[in-house]
C-alpha cells in the first residue's frame, strides 16, 4: 500500500484545500469563525462528544461550500471538469474540520 499522507495532511488535496482556505487573512477568519459557531451550536451525543458531532457537522458544511463553489464553474467542462471533481472527491473533508475545531475557543460562550 502506498503511503500517501502530504506535508502531514492525508494526502496532496487535503493539503492544497486546507492551505488555500487558511492562505489569506479573511478567508481563514472566515472558517475559524464558522467553526466556533458550529462548535457552539453542537450538542454531545450519546455516541459522540461535543467535539466529534461539531467536527462531523463542519466538515459536511465544509464539503458542501466546495460542492456549491465548484458547481458554479459553468464553463468547466471535459476533462478539466473531471480532474476537479476526482481531485476533491480525494479531500479529506473531516481532517480539516479536526483541524479548525481543535483550534477554536471551547470556553467561549455562545452568544444569546
Amino acid at each position: 500500500m502506498t503511503d500517501t499522507k502530504y506535508n502531514g495532511w492525508t494526502n496532496y488535496e487535503t493539503w492544497c484545500v486546507n492551505l488555500w482556505m487558511s492562505n489569506d487573512q479573511g478567508s481563514d477568519e472566515y472558517y475559524r469563525e464558522l467553526a466556533q459557531e458550529t462548535y457552539n451550536r453542537a450538542e454531545p451525543e450519546p455516541s459522540f462528544t461535543r467535539d466529534e458531532v461539531a467536527t462531523r457537522n463542519l466538515s459536511d458544511t465544509l464539503e458542501g461550500e466546495f460542492d456549491e463553489r465548484q458547481s458554479e464553474l459553468v464553463g468547466v467542462t471535459g476533462v478539466f471538469a473531471d480532474l476537479l471533481n476526482a481531485s476533491l472527491s480525494e479531500v479529506n473533508w473531516y481532517e480539516i474540520a479536526e483541524h479548525y475545531i481543535s483550534d477554536i475557543d471551547k470556553d467561549e460562550e455562545e452568544e444569546s
